[in-house]
């Protein structure tokens, strides 16, 4: 089929969420006519609203919907598509799927077979990056056959070694392994995942470069020899192999590393023959030593730090290119200017292990301002489902270095507002105000070494209590003044309010006055351990607003508010407290309050998240060790790996393999 020099008028984009969304969009300014797919699942979906058509292609389920070919390339011709956006993951980087539209006269939107399927097996990629002169990490390329076989390699490659899917991507099917006990028990697990993520079984050893860093360079090439990259991406920041924040550029990267690891991904990229968008990933170690991981055949969950430091709207040029139209630009033309970094928010909650989380967004009011940008495929009402990734929105921010890009991120997680789920906000407030973060010193292994035994409150001490106590405090003051003034009080016998209070906030019981002033109040404390002893509040914040925007002794703040049924919950700079304000007698009432005994749990295993029960490894009447594998739940595309706390007998299996598990079902119990 011959080039095509004009735009298209009509596409469909084959995914779903934000990226959806995003494509949309660009296709919009472009004048280019949308059509949305939609599992059942997503009818109310935002990329349903916003697309010109939609198509409805199947069930909830993704195998069912969503990596349906063949449903798709319907709904093409059903509403006479010209060319096809996959998006990224689901059929981004199927080259079956590539191979199916070309037949059906369809365009791709990305690059052609043979590149997806060569950079798509990480085995042969990486065979053919050897050839193409691309350095490597040192490694076994073939695939394994058994554990026995994997053993050998690792002793001859030396540990640590990294074990991974073949077809693999997203951190799916990906074990690092420091001895051969735990290479034993990952291999079973890691091939078990690839199979049911990837339908390809086949798993491979590499030596694990310790202390690295993961930087991927944006590469962008046309139909007519002319390949670029856009510069590096930092996205060492990750949990459990998935990318947690992003930036671009590298704090890390001197320009003759960027040249040098440029040079090799377009080198790479030229070796398939790559048309469109896509990134080459590296591990670099702490001497700057870089070696080759992966290409993406796709655009990138992170594509926005690039488009916002180069300037590129990356989805355009991937419609242009799929057109048949020659890039504008040469590889001199590329300026990085800036700084820009990416959040990825996700339905999770961080103090409970970074479970999932799914239900209604009650409430969603996303931060806006100059160097905010906010990609999301939710809105105020819709529902996060546990068959799809639990990402809420990705939260970009820019500004003319890193410690501004830093402090816009900072300021923007302060007034992003969710409620209906739990999210990652804390967690990535307290990244942005870490001070390794800050410095730039970062690895792959950043957030394992800096929370070894997870995310909890205590982790996150605010550095100016004071201020928190102040808004509680002065929220406080408002609302009994407002409930002052209800009607029909006996004259006389009004109901006062004199401003003076306890806050209670852990531990600490803080006396304070509150005077309100003309746009704000004033709060002097009096406890010890608060060297701040007034603070004036400047605020037009107003009565039932989730987020306060002040000025708290002449500095900018935003704080997130929720009103409990005693009390607030504050949540400022990735700290969340909850605080009471009352008299100082019903302060010493509370403290002589008897403690609420906590359930006990021990004799029962419960789903942490809701999921699927894959597998139960454990029989009635069984004795377990501490550490043992007892069940395996899968939720939002993960293996969650259940174990036994501690030594015991197993006396009930209370669920069945295959069964739909809520938060806290009880899945055994023990003797």
């Amino acid at each position: 089929m011959a080039a095509r020099k004009k735009p298209f008028t009509k596409i469909l984009i084959a995914n779903r969420g934000e990226i959806a969304c995003r494509v949309i969009r660009t296709a919009k300014l472009m004048g280019i006519k949308t059509v949305a797919v939609y599992s059942e699942a997503d009818r109310d979906a935002l990329h349903v609203l916003e697309a010109d058509e939609a198509v409805c292609i199947g069930p909830a389920a993704s195998g069912e919907s969503y990596l349906r070919g063949d449903k798709i390339i319907a709904a093409c011709k059903a509403a006479k598509a010209q060319a096809v956006h996959p998006g990224y993951g689901f059929l981004s980087e199927n080259a079956a799927f590539a191979r199916q539209l070309k037949r059906a006269g369809i365009t791709f939107i990305g690059p052609n077979e043979r590149a997806i399927k060569a950079m798509g097996d990480k085995i042969e990629s990486k065979k053919l990056a050897e050839k193409a002169g691309v350095n490597v990490v040192p490694g076994y390329t073939k695939a394994l056959k058994n554990y026995a076989e994997a053993s050998k390699v690792a002793k001859t490659i030396g540990y640590p070694v990294m074990l991974k899917a073949s077809a693999g991507g997203g951190g799916k099917g990906m074990r690092v392994c420091a001895n051969t006990t735990a290479l034993k028990e990952a291999f079973v697990s890691a091939v078990r995942e690839a199979k049911s993520s990837f339908g390809d079984d086949r798993v491979f050893l590499e030596k694990f470069i310790e202390n690295p860093r993961h930087i991927e360079i944006q590469v962008l090439a046309d139909s007519f020899g002319n390949t670029i990259h856009l510069g590096e991406r930092e996205c060492s920041i990750q949990r459990r192999h998935q990318k947690v924040i992003e930036e671009a550029p590298s704090p890390f990267i001197d320009d003759a590393t960027r040249a040098a690891m440029g040079a090799q991904a377009v080198k790479l990229a030229k070796a398939v023959n790559y048309v469109s968008v896509g990134t080459v990933e590296f591990i670099v170690d702490a001497d700057r030593n870089f070696y080759f991981l992966e290409m993406n055949t796709r655009l990138q969950v992170e594509h926005p730090v690039t488009e916002w430091v180069t300037g590129l709207d990356l989805v355009e040029q991937m419609l242009r290119v799929a057109a048949g139209q020659k890039l504008k630009l040469t590889q001199g033309d590329v300026r990085m200017t800036g700084w820009a970094i990416e959040s990825r928010i996700y339905a999770e909650d961080p103090f409970r292990g970074f479970l999932p989380s799914i239900g209604r967004l009650t409430r969603y009011r996303a931060p806006e301002g100059d160097g905010v940008r906010v990609d999301t495929g939710v809105y105020e009402g819709g529902e996060i489902s546990m068959h799809y990734d639990p990402m809420i929105a990705k939260l970009v921010t820019y500004g003319a270095d890193r410690d501004l890009a830093i402090q816009g991120m900072s300021q923007a997680l302060d007034g992003f507002y969710i409620r209906g789920v739990e999210h990652n906000i804390s967690f990535l407030s307290a990244l942005m105000n870490h001070p390794r973060f800050i410095e730039g010193r970062l690895t792959t292994g950043f957030i394992a070494e800096e929370y070894p035994d997870g995310f909890h409150a205590s982790d996150v001490p605010h550095d100016d209590p004071a201020m928190l106590v102040a808004v509680a405090a002065g929220m406080h003051q408002a609302y009994q003044d407002r409930a002052a003034q209800i009607s029909g009080q006996v004259s006389g016998h009004g109901r006062r309010v004199c401003g003076v209070w306890t806050v209670v906030m852990g531990k600490k019981s803080i006396p304070v006055s509150v005077t309100v002033q003309d746009g704000g109040f004033d709060v002097a404390i009096n406890a010890r351990g608060f060297p701040k002893t007034s603070i004036v509040v400047r605020t037009d914040w107003q009565l039932g607003d989730c987020l306060m925007r002040a000025q708290v002794n002449g500095r900018d703040v935003t704080v997130q508010a929720q009103r409990l049924a005693l009390g607030y919950r504050l949540l400022h700079a990735g700290t969340q407290a909850d605080v009471r304000v009352m008299s100082a007698r019903g302060a010493e009432l509370l403290a002589l309050m008897p403690k609420k005994r906590v359930a006990d749990t021990s004799k029962l295993l419960l789903s942490p998240m809701p999921g699927l029960l894959l597998s139960i490894s454990v029989k009635a009447g069984q004795e377990v060790k501490a550490g043992e594998e007892l069940a395996v739940v899968e939720a939002m595309k993960m293996e969650n790996v259940l174990r036994a706390s501690q030594d015991g007998i197993i006396a009930e299996i209370k669920a069945q393999v295959g069964d739909s598990l809520a938060v806290d079902q009880v899945i055994l119990t023990f003797a």
